[in-house]
């Protein structure tokens, strides 16, 4: 019966343990890295559903060449129109360097650099592009961040 106060004191520790850990929160700029992190992550599965989930519901798409998308419904609907035409085609490599992560408050900026390399179907060569990405990132009510406003540009080859 001797172990059951140190079973006791053991149990007691990693309690209180737990109860920093869990009250200890990250910091804002280590929230939006570990969003940054995930929305990499997203991007080289091709989870185009876990992507969209990342999108605020009044969000601001602003893609080269379009007119300004506004919603995730019709964000949803533009990237669902753009994957009907490339069906059979898949990314092999996806790179985005992150700059300039400004927080304050519920809101965050930054922008990204990026490197994508497309496998074509039908032995097409594959396509190999380079752009560059201004988010906006908003915390929602939720707790979680979310994409407000993006916009995308193609960039030289470095």
């Amino acid at each position: 019966m001797r172990l059951m106060p140190g079973l006791c004191g053991l149990a007691a520790s990693a309690f209180i343990a737990a109860t920093f850990a869990v009250g200890a929160r990250p910091s804002p700029r280590e929230e939006i890295e570990a969003f940054n992190k995930h929305y990499l992550e997203l991007h080289q599965k091709m989870d185009t559903a876990g992507v969209l989930a990342l999108w605020a519901e009044d969000g601001v798409d602003l893609m080269p060449g379009e007119a300004p998308i506004i919603g995730k419904k019709a964000i949803v609907a533009w990237v669902e129109g753009v994957l009907k035409g490339i069906a059979g085609y898949k990314v092999t490599k996806e790179e985005l360097e992150f700059h300039g992560i400004e927080v304050n408050g519920d809101w965050a900026s930054e922008w990204a650099t990026e490197h994508q390399v497309v496998e074509a179907p039908e032995g097409k060569p594959p396509i190999e592009s380079y752009g560059k990405m201004a988010l906006v990132l908003h915390r929602e009510a939720d707790g979680a961040w979310r994409v407000k406003q993006e916009m995308w540009n193609a960039s030289p080859k470095p």
